[in-house]
């Protein structure tokens, strides 16, 4: 809508009336309040109507000897109606005055009357015989101050009798007096209702919120197409991913998120486009070279995402941090291990250690198994853990038909692979994306030097296995690119949500966004 902010005046208005009555109901109507409710106020004349033996009862009634002349049978619920108890000092009376409620009847005295029910047992001690404040005399009922619970209450059944100088035929109804220091309107004793739905303030707050939504729901409408907008990170066109196997999960998740929100842009996956970080950047830098893209706009439908910097001479592949990623060592579980320290898995893969035994393991040949070249898990272990010393030479070129009497090492092209390999050969030790890793859940993570892959443990200098995970374009894409949004919409709420989901930290919640390395780096 245009002009005047009705959207916002209707969704203020909706918030502030429920807030409003939670605080009337709570602070204001919800102090000390004592009610009362007539449960019942039957005259002789209204049982005479009735059939059946029991018929005309009341007419029959007798005091002393001598039959009543217009008998009648009242009901009272005293009850505490608010969210405080009342005690005796509550009630507005001289301290001297023991009575705390009067119940006056006019044109009737009162013949008789009995406390005929408590919420709870302890009241009854309030209304024994000779109880100072309880009593009846002159068409008056006196009730003492009784100290009440929330939601505490009691009854009063009085049997009452026409004054002879009363003529109108019907009674008025009775007069109930008492005060509550610090109560509602006054602290006057308040006639309370039965609701079986709902009181009818309740009503009238349904019936307020009702008419907010139905206006909500209008103006939406009324807004046409504007109601479907997309968001500013929206572009229309088919946006092409390639690049690292480690971070297609959050690449997967946000593609999927990213089209249901626009309905302009595709974004086609497939296994295919992600073979890992260097042949991503190659394929990326083979486009663009056959492009040939006018001034520094680019490409402006390609992304490749790689584990870590470029390698030095593509000066035309720009660099973009997205998240701080976790990798894992990964060791069958027959090996027998979970922990070893940063010597062990150096020594491990420079081949000094050739057996789990050596580490305290089973006795079983150490089976390497690792991603071919170009992959960033691998270069990122070689950088990160291994201290830039070579991986041994590959002994076999299939991982399923090794010697495994000695130790081997063999590679294969992705992690899903790696993993797989890695459950199925006794003793065999990889390496993934931790994310992967977690929800392959047949293959055990090793702790490196009793730390787990944790943001954390990077963050305090603890845990070595991690990577910058970086998005190239080549050249500068413009703003209204689908490869631009997709790139905010990564740095965006929902992208950070999906990108912590997975076991990464989104670049844009560090200290320094554009470098994206932990704190003790």
């Amino acid at each position: 809508m245009n002009g005047f902010p009705w959207e916002s005046v209707i969704a203020v208005l909706g918030l502030a009336v429920p807030v409003t009555a939670a605080l009337w109901e709570f602070f204001l109507a919800g102090r000390k309040r004592l009610g009362y409710r007539v449960q019942m106020d039957t005259s002789a004349r209204d049982s005479a109507t009735s059939s059946g033996p029991e018929a005309g009862v009341l007419q029959r009634m007798q005091w002393d000897g001598v039959g009543l002349h217009d008998p009648s049978v009242a009901l009272l619920r005293i009850e505490n109606v608010g969210w405080t108890p009342i005690v005796e000092e509550d009630y507005v009376a001289p301290a001297n005055d023991t009575v705390g409620i009067r119940v006056r009847f006019p044109g009737r005295r009162v013949v008789g009357m009995v406390v005929t029910e408590c919420s709870h047992t302890v009241l009854r001690d309030f209304f024994t015989p000779g109880t100072p404040g309880f009593g009846a005399s002159d068409g008056v009922i006196r009730l003492p101050k009784v100290k009440l619970n929330r939601r505490a209450h009691y009854k009063v059944l009085a049997v009452l009798d026409r004054v002879p100088t009363f003529t109108e035929t019907d009674f008025p109804d009775p007069e109930v007096t008492a005060g509550i220091v610090g109560g509602v309107r006054g602290g006057t004793i308040k006639k309370t209702e039965y609701y079986p739905f709902a009181s009818r303030p309740v009503r009238w707050l349904l019936a307020v919120l009702v008419l907010v939504s139905v206006a909500q729901s209008v103006s939406t409408f009324a807004r046409g197409e504007d109601a479907v907008a997309a968001p500013l990170d929206c572009a229309e066109g088919t946006l092409h991913l390639t690049g690292s196997t480690a971070f297609k999960p959050v690449l997967g998740q946000a593609a999927e998120q990213y089209v249901k929100t626009c309905p302009g842009a595709r974004i086609p996956l497939s296994d295919s486009q992600f073979e890992g970080s260097v042949p991503g950047l190659d394929a990326l830098a083979a486009a663009g070279d056959k492009e040939k893209p006018n001034g520094d706009e680019g490409l402006r439908n390609r992304l490749t995402f790689s584990d870590g910097p470029k390698s030095p001479g593509r000066t035309r592949l720009l660099p973009r941090p997205v998240a701080l990623s976790l990798f894992t060592l990964v060791v069958n579980k027959d090996a027998g291990v979970q922990d070893l320290s940063l010597d062990q898995v150096r020594d491990i893969f420079a081949g000094k250690i050739t057996n789990w035994k050596q580490v305290n393991g089973e006795n079983l040949p150490i089976q390497l198994v690792g991603r071919h070249p170009g992959s960033g898990t691998r270069t990122t272990l070689q950088r990160q853990v291994l201290d830039d010393r070579p991986l041994p030479a590959v002994t076999t070129s299939d991982c399923t038909s090794m010697d495994m009497s000695r130790a081997n090492r063999c590679e294969v092209g992705k992690t899903e692979t790696l993993l797989n390999t890695v459950t199925q050969i006794s003793g065999a030790l990889g390496y993934s994306e931790v994310g992967l890793a977690g929800a392959h859940g047949s293959v055990r993570q090793v702790l490196i030097d009793g730390y787990p892959a944790t943001l954390e443990g990077v963050d305090q200098g603890a845990y070595p296995y991690w990577e910058t995970e970086i998005a190239y374009t080549y050249g500068e894409p413009p703003a209204d690119s689908i490869a631009a949004g997709f790139l905010r919409y990564l740095a965006d709420e929902v992208g950070k949500d999906i990108i912590r989901a997975k076991g990464h930290r989104p670049c844009s919640e560090l200290d320094k966004p554009l470098v994206c390395r932990p704190s003790a780096s």
